[in-house]
């Protein structure tokens, strides 16, 4: 018996109970309902009753999980307008190239997925006959973010439409011919079809989140308005596994993105074997859409589920559809119906009856074809209802057979993610199978043929018609000629040529500034992004909030705690800068869709991302080489950069590698400049490239990494230096010689160069005077803005020297006749200055900050790492020592006096 003094659980309860008696009343209700029907009654009714109290509007926790059953049910279907035979016979051929430009590809040995897209043809093909808008029309048009794995589909639908030809789909993943196909959505290879790089996994749930979130920022700043697009992305079940594919679901839900579908292909495998072999995949996602707040559709099951719906009359049906874990799923797929009714119906009396009802053909037809993501009908009525659905993003759980219609050799066996072709007699299984008119003659010597009903034929008429209707093809990469955007002021740049006399100023705060003077300009301030993780103040960018204003899409619904202060915390429905909090991912995901927004909408925008330099590459490289791959422009600034600059925050934020890690990206042009006029020249001449008239051969389509820091020193004022311009862009110019210095060597006094870039040119302009006091050694002192873009020009003139091209490189140009040895260093580790070591004519050596870094004083890092002025002065007495150019007894003495 229950202890009548027992504590009982509704007094844990923080919630006042106005009337107990009542509550008691339902309570025992509850519990007479699951003695007399069993307790899935008793859950039955409480669903159906949590349901009513949400449609009437009363304030309740929503429902994570419903029954592994269809959201919309048959009888609630929309007629698909259009011709669904038609349909369903363009899907035919798109199925058959796409297996045969795999198949026939196989020979060269380039790999290839066909099984992807079988799963998913009707994912695609109702969204492009139906819903997908094409860029032809008024607007932009949609975001397509299509699945990486299904691109033969694509490319199969583009042949159809005369958009491709056989030559290009024979040259499927061989691209070096100039005529070829690339493996997956890769916009620089292919700039015309690919939109959007999506199978680096992960990245494209993310990047179309932050898409669609930016078309909404373009329309509530009045820049354009994006209200007939629609941001479609195409995801793996297994893909979501991946963190990135998640990490935004409450910042769409949040803003309430109904702009923008997630479509699920469900079909339970990833590349090994199960998505979630012991689970249910559909029911993990469903609850986390819908504890972030999206509006969650399941399409899971075929019209050949309805008869066994219907007979469900105790819902055991549903109840064991709910137990059985997604592989044995997979494995009904592929067995016969025998074992279909001992597995799944024998274990329940009511499942038992009900299989006695039904005949083998049937039970096949259910268990290995009928899947919702398999019918146009079940397709339509799951996009119609994302469309029209507000206030909320929607994911649709489309449940398919990865490998559906190659035939039991495919279809979900768990290697067929490596399988790359199909023989001939399962090719010729496959044309019976979608009725195609392909003769067993048209495969000569064993090859299969390519299908096309003919350019004239009533599919591709019908194909183009559509089309035609939706706004012309998709997917499609368009770039709207555009008038080159006006340069800014001059005034803006020049302020930073005479320096800052005797103030300190860091070169983060400077490139703050430059931005500040940029965004007042009439004609495209209101083109700058300023994007940041949460760290604005730390990068002194605090006084942009009340000018610029934080956009939210729902304004300042409160009154900020500064209000009373100048620069107050200030969020706008209009806002101009994109603070996401602490996201790196985000504000990359945010850069991306700004920075390709003159070819997604026709509106060249000017993003600039400020981060902690060590947590740009290192944490979100992949992200750049999709913003390389999807031909972004803008600037990429790493503040706090360095690694013995940041003073006391250690091994994880001292950054001493990131410019390695951007000159592995052909797109970015890192710079690493130690004044605030390079800073300025340099943002100006990267305004030019990317936004204004380029010059002849240059590629517009690059990004920019700045490193700034975070050191306060005096600016020096630029020097009147013929071609100081041009040496800032391409990396490295002559700061001063050792006479412009005011130092006046010995005569004939040995002389080296010193190359130092970002803040460590002031330490190697202090090793300039203690070599000239102390040693009688003449140093000249040269800023290199550019490793990488030294190296880089270095590497074209060794291909043009191939072609029997004469050539010289820059660096070389640069220090021709520069007496003595050169000797380079950098707050980064020596395999930054090396990269051009080769290419250097002078006896070369480097320092570097090579290894973890630490926490200390910026003097006391620097002396750990070996790079501040005494020990350049002590290696440059090596350099010069081993020449016989001064005493070797020098460098011992050096060592000692410094301490070193």
């Amino acid at each position: 018996m229950t202890d009548p003094n027992a504590i009982q659980p509704s007094e844990l309860d923080q919630l006042p109970d106005r009337d107990p008696e009542e509550t008691a009343e339902w309570q025992a209700s509850l519990d007479a309902v699951a003695e007399a029907a069993g307790p899935h009654r008793a859950a039955y009714l409480m669903r159906r009753t949590l349901e009513r109290a949400e449609g009437a509007g009363i304030a309740l926790p929503k429902l994570l999980e419903t029954d592994y059953v269809n959201s919309i049910p048959t009888a609630a279907e929309p007629a698909v307008p259009g011709d669904e035979a038609m349909e369903q016979r363009i899907t035919a051929w798109n199925r058959w190239n796409a297996a045969a430009m795999v198949t026939r590809g196989s020979k060269y040995g380039v790999g290839g997925h066909i099984a992807t897209f079988a799963s998913a043809a009707w994912l695609y093909e109702t969204g492009f006959n139906h819903f997908f808008k094409g860029k032809e029309a008024d607007g932009s048009g949609d975001q397509l973010y299509i699945q990486g794995h299904a691109s033969p589909g694509i490319y199969a639908r583009a042949f159809l439409d005369g958009r491709l030809n056989e030559e290009q789909l024979d040259n499927f993943r061989r691209e070096a011919g100039g005529n070829g196909l690339p493996s997956y959505p890769h916009p620089r290879r292919l700039p015309w079809l690919w939109e959007f790089p999506t199978v680096s996994m992960g990245l494209g749930p993310l990047s179309a989140i932050y898409q669609a979130r930016f078309n909404r920022y373009l329309a509530n700043r009045g820049i354009k308005d994006t209200a007939g697009s629609h941001v479609w992305a195409f995801l793996g079940d297994g893909e979501m596994d991946e963190p990135e594919s998640t990490a935004a679901l409450a910042l769409a839900a949040r803003e309430e993105l109904d702009n923008l579908t997630f479509v699920i292909n469900c079909n339970l495998q990833r590349l090994d074997g199960p998505v979630r072999a012991n689970f249910k995949i559909v029911q993990e996602l469903e609850a986390q859409f819908r504890g972030a707040g999206w509006n969650v559709v399941k399409t899971l099951w075929g019209t050949a589920w309805d008869e066994l719906f219907r007979l469900d009359t105790t819902g055991a049906l549903v109840r064991r559809l709910r137990q059985v874990p997604d592989a044995q799923i997979q494995t009904y797929q592929t067995r016969d119906a025998a074992y279909i009714r001992q597995d799944f119906f024998g274990g329940d009396p009511a499942l038992v009856e009900m299989a006695k009802l039904l005949s083998d053909d049937k039970i096949l037809e259910c268990f290995h074809l009928s899947r919702g993501g398999h019918e146009a009908r079940k397709v339509f009525a799951a996009y119609k209802a994302a469309v029209e659905h507000k206030g909320a993003p929607t994911v649709i759980l489309a449940q398919t057979v990865k490998g559906h219609t190659l035939g039991e050799g495919f279809a979900s066996k768990n290697a067929n993610h490596q399988m790359k072709k199909l023989t001939v007699d399962e090719f010729k299984n496959m044309r019976d199978l979608l009725e195609l008119p392909i003769k067993d003659s048209d495969f000569v010597d064993g090859v299969v043929p390519y299908g096309h009903p003919g350019a004239d034929s009533p599919e591709v008429r019908y194909l183009q018609e559509r089309r035609a209707a939706l706004g012309g093809p998709a997917p499609a990469r368009r770039v709207h000629p555009v008038a080159p955007l006006p340069a800014p002021a001059e005034k803006a740049f020049a302020s930073f040529d005479k320096g800052s006399g005797s103030q300190n100023v860091a070169t983060t705060m400077a490139f703050v500034r430059l931005v500040k003077d940029l965004v007042r300009d009439k004609e495209t301030g209101k083109r700058w992004v300023p994007i940041v993780p949460d760290e604005a103040r730390t990068f002194g960018m605090e006084s942009l909030f009340p000018s610029l204003g934080i956009y939210s899409p729902k304004g300042q619904t409160y009154e900020p705690v500064d209000r009373d202060q100048l620069m107050y915390y200030k969020e706008a429905q209009n806002g101009q800068i994109l603070n996401e909090g602490i996201t790196e991912a985000g504000s990359m995901a945010d850069f991306i869709a700004a920075s390709t927004s003159y070819a997604t909408h026709g509106e060249a925008m000017i993003p600039f991302y400020i981060f902690y330099s060590m947590f740009g590459w290192q944490r979100t490289a992949d992200q750049m080489w999709q913003l390389g791959d999807q031909l972004g422009r803008g600037f990429l600034v790493g503040a706090t950069a360095g690694r013995t600059t940041l003073t006391g925050e250690g091994l994880q934020h001292a950054d001493g590698h990131s410019p390695v890690i951007a000159a592995t990206n052909p797109a970015a042009l890192s710079y690493d400049p130690a004044f605030a006029y390079e800073v300025a020249t340099i943002v100006k001449d990267g305004l030019r490239r990317m936004y204004g008239e380029a010059a002849p051969g240059e590629d517009q389509n690059v990004f920019y990494y700045l490193t700034v820091y975070n050191e306060p020193l005096p600016q020096p004022a630029k020097p009147s230096v013929d071609g100081i311009d041009e040496g800032i862009v391409k990396g490295l110019y002559r700061f001063n010689t050792a006479e412009s210095a005011g130092i006046t060597p010995p005569a004939n006094a040995p002389r080296i160069q010193l190359l130092g870039s970002g803040t460590a040119i002031h330490w190697a302009l202090k090793a300039q005077q203690l070599l000239a006091e102390e040693w009688d050694v003449a140093a000249d002192v040269w800023s290199a803005t550019s490793w990488s873009e030294l190296r880089r020009d270095a590497l074209e003139a060794d291909e043009a020297l191939l072609r029997g091209e004469e050539r010289v490189p820059f660096v070389r140009q640069a220090l021709q006749g520069a007496e003595g040895p050169v000797l380079a260093v950098s707050d980064y580790m020596r395999q930054v200055p090396d990269q051009i070591a080769q290419w250097v004519e002078q006896d070369w050596s480097s320092l570097g900050a090579d290894g973890f870094g630490l926490s200390d004083t910026r003097e006391a890092a620097r002396r750990h790492f070996g790079v501040d002025a005494e020990s350049i002065v002590v290696a440059a007495l090596a350099q010069l020592a081993k020449r016989g150019e001064v005493k070797a007894t020098a460098v011992k003495e050096a060592r000692a006096k410094y301490g070193l």
